[in-house]
């Protein structure tokens, strides 16, 4: 609830401790960046390279890294744990598999009489007779649906719990419960 009693629709999302676990310059990378890493991690499943990777930042082995590009990243040092008050968001969705036209493009139904047949639920017409003589790419048909990279941008925070390590984003996130964002 906000300050006036209104109701707030949010998604909890646990987001860390995350940390930063290399940290990336023009000078020898030629781009500016942080890569940070969330979610604990036995050693023994940790490989050489990776045991490697950790040990020089003086970091514990982590689940999942990701790396965020940054104009400047001077404030971060490796090691530091971060926080924020606006968010992307960027996860894969949740998988639907093998989808027909009306679910996955919003099609219309066809007529279920006068002489339509048994195809209430098919999508048309998919193209010309004898010229072009062929279906133009990217026509929308029944397809794979879900289970693709989904950006949201600019939700806003309502709540951080740094305590338990909980953001409350105003809104949807993308993917099924327990997936990385």
């Amino acid at each position: 609830f906000d300050e006036k009693g209104n109701v707030i629709p949010v998604t909890v999302v646990e987001a860390g401790p995350c940390v930063i676990a290399q940290k990336k310059t023009v000078e020898n990378d030629g781009y500016a960046s942080v890569q940070m890493g969330y979610g604990d991690l036995k050693p023994q499943k940790v490989n050489k390279p990776m045991k490697g990777h950790f040990a020089k930042a003086d970091v514990a082995p982590k689940k999942t890294l990701r790396e965020f590009r940054m104009e400047n990243t001077d404030a971060f040092n490796v090691g530091d744990l971060i926080k924020g008050d606006k968010v992307d968001v960027t996860a894969t969705s949740k998988g639907k598999g093998y989808a027909g036209v009306i679910k996955r493009w919003n099609f219309q139904r066809l007529k279920e009489t006068h002489g339509s047949g048994p195809v209430a639920r098919h999508g048309g017409s998919n193209g010309c007779c004898s010229d072009p003589s062929r279906v133009f790419p990217g026509l929308k048909m029944a397809g794979h649906l879900g289970a693709e990279r989904v950006t949201v941008q600019n939700l806003t925070v309502a709540k951080v719990d740094t305590e338990n390590n909980l953001i409350a984003i105003k809104g949807a996130v993308p993917g099924p419960n327990g997936g990385i964002v």
